[in-house]
């Protein structure tokens, strides 16, 4: 019996290691069809691509090959699928930024993968119209910049699990398919696509068709012929397609979708644009910045305090009409409700608390504007002091307002606009430069100064329950250099009591889906789902309202250490050449594990957080 038991032991490590000497010949034979393999020197013969030191760009799990991520390697040649036949583990391939090309590899014969990223290379040619239908586990698919042309293959809308759809800055033609599917990132941009958009695309932002001169219809602001099914956008072709009454009513045809239309309807109309405004979101129902060049970013490196600058105050803004705009912080210039009116404007997309726009305005300045609904729970006094003082904090981790208008029916909350957008972008949405620049050092940096603002915030706003209140990836945004900027704290005060149990973050953690309270210790949780997502590269479900989605990090992290396999928890992208910083990445699940205990009398406390944090070090 003892004999049985030590080879029912044994049995998983036999085949792992049976399946290490196929995967080794094939990952080999793939190697022989490149050229300038030089950076592949750690792909050697008798070696186990899985065991320390592992083989450059493959990543393993429990001991078999997953992933390949062979990024930016400046490999060539051909791409050999017949020799990746033996490997029936892979799920992902990614040869983004190389010198491929050609036609497109047969990676049709892969029928598990459920990622392919070929973004960055020179491929060419059509892609067969049923080259996807037999990739029926398939997410995501870049293939964008490279040079296919003909039509985008009506395979792709058969994808059921398809989330991803990136096809830009190619040479594609004909009609855009229709995709029923719940894309969550999409783009078609910058091909020769031609005809009228179908009319359930239009839930895409307008810039995801923009650079296709022959395409007309919703989202773009070009109607189609009579010949064709036509409908009619203002503005200009980036912004996101949402009308307004009074647009209507002045223009007749034109439906307006610029902060320029939700300024006038405050004033002309009490029709709520919100009803038919379509969430514009990479990967969740809140508001992700768009890469659109704006002004330069620059901060106060000092901690707190009232800023020496006079606040300014134009016009006035009586209840229930326009007034204007009050300044609550001019060091990027003072303006008003008419300087947003000649800017050009785009929709950003509808978060939580309300519709976010971009308006860059004629002096270069790009700002945020924000429509945030059922803010009444304090008087407009109290409102506008509680503004002034957030428009006096002064830190480089913080997001200070610039401006807020006041209407009782709604606010606008005005803030400078970063272009290279928020955490959750980056983290999730981006393949671009951004995300490959989210080496270890800098998502470190991203962590500490999540720390830095939370340690301002717990300083200033020290006697309210929750300082922040919905501390989440896309309410932290970057800066060019990374550094991270918090917003929309301290908003728990002044926000309708039955509306912020189902907006704000803090109402989803088990402090109030549990115990039904919420507190400063709730933060701490929210703190440690961004370590988590952070570290470990996941889209936490714990975003999506319902839980379906996305990653359970709490419970997978938990599980993990539980069974002493904490490190398979960091992001395949940290582990090939940071090796000698793995001790740190595995303190940090640590830190992030005790901050997401679900009874909050087992949790860190605030201080004791960011103290293990800031005590980390490169």
């Amino acid at each position: 019996m003892a004999a049985v038991r030590f080879l029912l032991l044994i049995f998983p490590l036999l085949i792992s290691h049976s399946f290490s000497v196929p995967e080794t010949e094939a990952l080999l034979k793939l190697k022989k069809s490149f050229t300038n393999t030089q950076s592949l020197s750690s792909w050697q013969p008798n070696t186990n691509p899985c065991s320390p030191p592992r083989w450059t760009g493959v990543i393993c799990f429990n001991n078999v090959v997953e992933s390949l991520h062979l990024v930016g390697l400046g490999l060539s040649g051909t791409i050999d699928i017949d020799s990746l036949l033996p490997i029936s583990s892979l799920r992902t391939i990614s040869f983004v930024n190389n010198s491929f090309s050609g036609p497109i590899p047969e990676f049709n014969k892969l029928g598990a993968l459920k990622a392919i990223y070929l973004s960055e290379n020179q491929f060419s040619g059509p892609i067969p119209p049923q080259f996807f239908s037999q990739l029926g586990s398939l997410k995501k698919a870049w293939l964008n910049n490279n040079k296919f042309s003909g039509n985008i293959p009506e395979s792709l809308t058969a994808l059921r699990f398809l989330g991803e759809l990136h096809l830009e800055n190619n040479e594609f033609s004909g009609p855009v398919p229709e995709f029923k599917q719940e894309i969550k990132s999409f783009d078609v941009s910058n091909n020769k696509l031609n005809g009228a958009i179908p009319a359930s695309m239009s839930r895409f932002e307008a810039k995801a068709f923009a650079g296709n001169v022959e395409l007309c219809g919703k989202p773009l602001d070009k109607e189609c012929d009579s010949s064709l099914p036509s409908s009619t956008y203002s503005t200009s072709p980036d912004d996101g397609g949402q009308g307004s009454g009074w647009a209507v009513k002045v223009i007749g045809i034109l439906i307006v979708a610029t902060v320029v239309a939700v300024l006038f309807t405050l004033v002309k109309s009490k029709r709520n644009i919100d009803d038919d405004f379509s969430v514009v979101s990479r990967e969740n129902n809140d508001v992700v910045q768009v890469h659109v060049p704006s002004s330069n970013h620059s901060r106060s490196e000092g901690g707190g305090g009232s800023s020496s600058k006079k606040e300014s105050r134009r016009g006035s803004s009586k209840s229930g009409g326009m007034g204007d705009l009050i300044m609550v912080n001019d060091e990027k210039g003072v303006f008003g409700l008419p300087d947003l009116m000649k800017a050009a404007a785009e929709v950003l997309g509808n978060g939580g608390l309300g519709s976010a726009y971009k308006a860059a305005m004629t002096n270069g300045l790009s700002v945020v504007v924000k429509r945030m609904r059922e803010m009444n729970k304090v008087s407009r006094d109290i409102f506008d002091a509680e503004m002034r003082r957030f428009g006096r904090l002064r830190n480089r981790n913080i997001l200070t307002p610039l401006a807020y208008h006041y209407r009782r029916e709604e606010k606008l909350f005005v803030t400078e606009y970063m272009p290279k957008g928020s955490l959750l972008y980056v983290l999730h949405g981006d393949r671009g430069t951004s995300h490959a620049e989210l080496n270890w050092p800098t998502r470190l940096k991203v962590v500490k100064g999540i720390a830095r603002g939370l340690t301002f915030l717990y300083t200033e706003f020290a006697s309210d329950d929750l300082p922040h209140g919905n501390l989440k990836s896309s309410n932290i945004l970057l800066t060019d250099n990374y550094e991270p900027l918090l917003s929309d704290f301290a908003f728990h005060p002044l926000i309708n009591t039955n509306y912020a149990t189902q907006t704000m973050f803090a109402y989803k953690t088990p402090d109030y889906t549990v115990y039904q309270k919420v507190s400063q210790k709730t933060d701490v949780y929210c703190l440690g789902i961004i370590i988590l997502e952070i570290i470990t590269g996941k889209f936490p479900s714990q975003y999506h309202s319902n839980g379906k989605g996305g990653t359970d990090v709490v419970q997978w992290v938990f599980t993990a250490i539980s069974e002493r396999r904490e490190a398979e928890l960091i992001d395949p992208e940290l582990t090939g050449n940071n090796t000698d910083s793995t001790n740190q990445m595995l303190q940090l699940i640590q830190i992030g594990a005790a901050c997401t205990e679900s009874n909050p009398e087992q949790r860190l406390n605030m201080k004791e957080a960011i103290r293990r944090i800031e005590e980390l070090q490169i």
